[in-house]
């Protein structure tokens, strides 16, 4: 097996990223195949596994959003539209968490003792979804550039808001790649806090347990 470096995380980082810009145009001719929910997965393949994983649960999100939006459909539809977003938005949030789990799985062995923890805004996990979500955007604003029965007007409007979104990609990839730098120099060490996520859990939701529990 080869030795994992910075390099090869920065690596894995690329690669998880253009297969996010890829996989919406390939997705959008052919959903993936992900049997059941993923097991225990470590290392650098398990990293681009739940990258990946998490990217499919926000493509499924973003069109089940687009549907719960409509108003020519009865009230029965909409319902289970929201019903699916949320079961999407926990899985979306949990995938998050273990992106992060694995990842510094395989950043520990790395880190220079010396280095202080550091609370970034975001985790690399959250920031990877964010990435996903850019994928999904550029994705359908380039559609809308290419659209017909619209006016000039729209497609130019369009097209300006597509190049600020690649802007926006490239600077939010910049930063996770500065970030694990920062991690290799020492300056950093990786912390991270997780959501507790409570309106799921009939333990701590009163709309679940009862008001009287």
């Amino acid at each position: 097996m080869a030795e994992i470096t910075f390099d090869t995380v920065k690596g894995a980082m690329r690669d998880a990223v253009a297969h996010q810009i890829r996989s919406v145009i390939d997705w959008h001719f052919g959903e993936p195949v992900y049997e059941g929910e993923p097991g225990e997965v470590e290392g650098i393949q398990g990293f681009r596994e739940l990258v990946a994983r998490q990217h499919w649960t926000n493509f499924q999100l973003w069109h089940v959003e687009d549907r719960a939006r409509r108003t020519d459909v009865d009230a029965e539809v909409i319902a289970k539209c929201k019903f699916a977003i949320d079961k999407l938005n926990q899985k979306r949030n949990d995938l998050i968490e273990r992106v992060d789990a694995c990842l510094n799985g395989v950043l520990g062995p790395l880190l220079p003792s010396e280095g202080a923890e550091r609370y970034n805004t975001e985790t690399v996990g959250a920031a990877l979804d964010r990435l996903s979500i850019q994928a999904l955007k550029i994705y359908h604003m380039k559609e809308q550039c290419t659209r017909r029965g619209v006016d000039a007007d729209h497609v130019a409007q369009c097209q300006a808001k597509l190049e600020v979104l690649k802007r926006q990609h490239a600077d939010l990839e910049g930063a996770v790649l500065e970030l694990i730098d920062e991690y290799a120099a020492g300056s950093k060490r990786p912390k991270v806090y997780y959501q507790f996520k409570m309106y799921n859990d009939p333990s701590l939701n009163p709309e679940l347990y009862g008001k009287n529990g």
